[in-house]
């Protein structure tokens, strides 16, 4: 480690290329280079400011340490900063501290980065020690490992505050050169051992309820090595980790099905162990804008203030549901040390503010994919598509509604700011996180509706629950088995159907939302569980069973979905929905009509090659209908003549 400490100076650096994203030599820039880099936001560049600049040479590469150095929160805590709040006031987002007994109080300007490469962050303080801080993050690769830049500089409110200064960042300095190589050792680890803080011990009283719990889920059959693991973590996990737990993030990072640990969650939940949160999610930022303590208090419409966008529930990502520890069990709060921008917006690859009529180009390193170009605020966005088949070496950008630029991975970007005012260029990626857990994946499961039976969506949610696939039964020929029956005999017989038909959709993953007459409804999150769920339901009424004269024909549709409140339940609607029920006029009895979007899902075609099935390709057509829709009709078994 190198480290170089400038005392006060005043008026601008040198002026250097505006570029980033370079392969440097082994000698480090110094001070002036990396101002030359990043300069100043220009209203401050003249004010007299303190200086202090680290260089660390470390082990690994940047994109693994930019992990670490981005989650600028984890790290201040680490490194003993104080606890900060942030409250968004309009469009500006407010930040407060207490630093060596005195308040500060400051505007948090937007951050600026290049994802894997520098940050940089601005803050104006209206109380304080410091009139403005400047401070920037470079991460560079060596032939070595990395080498990893921060600069601190601040103009001081007054001699007081310039003495405080001097006093309290050397003393950070010597906390970076402590820690940074335990971190930079530990970057295989999901958190390096040197940002996790030991859980305080648990009170007595909750750390009996916590065994009492444990042993009641045991005893109900849930899966040992997923109650261990969430429990124990429940315990002694870093409260960073726990304020907001992702059930799919968690089962990836200990090796285990999601489905097990998601029921051992809710029955936790149940059990007082957990809270669970419905978490409303902003289409451009992707940052919670309200957490909701059940499905019933989500509301239709929702605004994200810092970004002014006006959404709703309808929208294929605008819930997550997350997991929260019962404060019955540990007082966990949201606590923060920094806003840590880039790492709250991973999916923010580049966001860099540019002044009115200059040119700054960057180099991201993006993989193949589809990108959202877009300035901040704006609603409307072009699209970058990184293709191998592509040449351009150097496009520029754009924000012109709905206009596609192609390049290869790896190019260039200009962003030229011909605005008046400057302005924040973003790149954002297009794909969404698949640790979130979405709706559709808890009300398409038993476990939950037999848990939390009352929950109810609002009578004007429209809750999107993503792709679902939705299966139908009808009983064939059922008005002459009510006649030959009799209606009382008759029912007893439906309704045993009806146990049935449930137990079997609940052990291929599925729900049952509702009977129709003799008919079921069951929702999927997997095709192929619905699938295999429709050929066990055959095989339990086939031709050879003796005890039961029922008959069934059934019909699977794959499609998009949103659920509502129906009388007092909760009820999935639409066009997917419409579809699988009409499909069952392509259905005899043990058959199956399956559409071609189940069909074709991952896994079916496969499954049914195994089974030896041979389908038939059909149509359904209806004037209500734009097209055909493709079918496959599945002989689970020949009819007797």
């Amino acid at each position: 480690m190198s480290e170089l400490m400038s005392t006060e100076r005043s008026g601008p650096p040198p002026k250097g290329p505006a570029s980033s994203g370079q392969v440097r030599g082994q000698a480090a820039m110094t001070l002036m280079e990396l101002l030359a880099l990043h300069p100043w936001p220009a209203q401050y560049s003249r004010e007299k400011r303190l200086e202090w600049l680290w260089v660390f040479d470390l082990p690994g590469d940047p994109a693994s340490l930019w992990r670490v150095v981005s989650d600028t929160s984890r790290l201040n805590r680490a490194l003993g900063v104080s606890e900060m709040t942030f409250t968004p006031r309009g469009s500006e987002l407010w930040g407060a501290a207490r630093n060596g007994g005195v308040a500060h109080e400051w505007i948090e300007r937007p951050w600026s980065w290049v994802a894997g490469q520098w940050l940089t962050c601005t803050r104006v303080y209206q109380r304080g020690f410091s009139k403005v801080m400047y401070a920037v993050h470079r991460l560079e690769r060596t032939d070595t490992g990395c080498r990893l830049y921060l600069y601190f500089g601040a103009v001081p409110r007054g001699p007081l505050g310039g003495a405080a200064l001097r006093v309290g960042f050397p003393g950070l300095g010597k906390g970076y050169q402590r820690i940074l190589p335990a971190i930079a050792t530990g970057l295989a680890q999901m958190t390096p051992a040197a940002l996790s803080l030991p859980a305080p011990e648990l009170r007595p009283e909750a750390d009996q309820r916590l065994r009492a719990v444990r042993a009641q889920l045991l005893e109900q059959g849930l899966a040992a090595r997923s109650v261990e693991k969430l429990l124990d973590w429940v315990k002694t996990g870093d409260e960073a980790d726990l304020y907001r737990i992702q059930i799919r993030e968690r089962a990836r990072a200990w090796d285990l099905p999601e489905r097990e640990l998601l029921q051992v969650a809710l029955h936790a939940t149940r059990a007082g162990v957990l809270s669970l949160s419905w978490d409303t999610i902003c289409p451009h930022c992707r940052g919670v804008t309200q957490e909701n303590p059940a499905l019933g208090t989500l509301r239709a419409e929702v605004r994200c203030e810092p970004c002014a966008v006006d959404f709703t529930t309808a929208g294929e990502h605008a819930v997550e549901v997350t997991f929260h520890v019962h404060p019955s069990i540990r007082e966990i709060a949201q606590r923060v040390f920094c806003s840590a921008e880039p790492a709250t917006k991973d999916h923010v690859r580049v966001q860099v503010e540019v002044a009115s009529g200059a040119t700054l180009t960057v180099r991201p390193a993006l993989p193949a994919g589809r990108y959202r170009m877009r300035r901040r605020g704006a609603r409307h966005c072009a699209y970058l598509d990184l293709t191998e088949a592509a040449s351009e070496e150097l496009v520029r950008f754009t924000d012109e509604d709905g206009r596609v630029v192609r390049a290869a991975p790896g190019a260039a970007i200009e962003l030229h700011n011909e605005a008046a005012e400057d302005s924040m260029f973003v790149i954002e990626n297009t794909q969404w996180t698949d640790f979130a857990l979405r709706p559709g994946q808890l009300l398409s499961l038993r476990d939950f509706r037999d848990l939390f039976s009352e929950d109810y969506v609002a009578a004007d949610v429209q809750l999107a629950v993503g792709e679902q696939t939705l299966l139908f039964t009808d009983v064939v020929g059922s008005t002459a088995f009510y006649a030959q029956r009799g209606d009382p005999a008759a029912f007893v017989e439906i309704k045993r159907h009806f146990d049935e038909v449930f137990a079997i959709v609940a052990a291929h993953g599925g729900a049952a939302i509702k009977t129709i007459g003799d008919a079921v409804m069951a929702a999927f999150v997997s095709p192929l569980d619905a699938v295999r769920a429709a050929r066990a339901i055959h095989d339990a009424f086939s031709p050879a069973r003796q005890d039961s004269s029922i008959r069934l024909r059934i019909s699977i549709n794959t499609g998009p979905c949103i659920a509502v409140r129906f009388n007092a339940n909760i009820d999935y609607f639409g066009g997917t929905v419409n579809v699988a029920a009409k499909l069952q006029s392509l259905a005899e009895s043990w058959q199956v009509a399956m559409s071609e979007s189940t069909y074709l899902a991952a896994g079916v075609v496969d499954y049914l090659r195994e089974q030896g099935a041979a389908t038939v390709a059909l149509s359904y057509t209806s004037k209500a209908l734009p097209e055909p829709i493709a079918v496959r009709q599945w002989t689970v078994y020949q009819r007797l003549s």
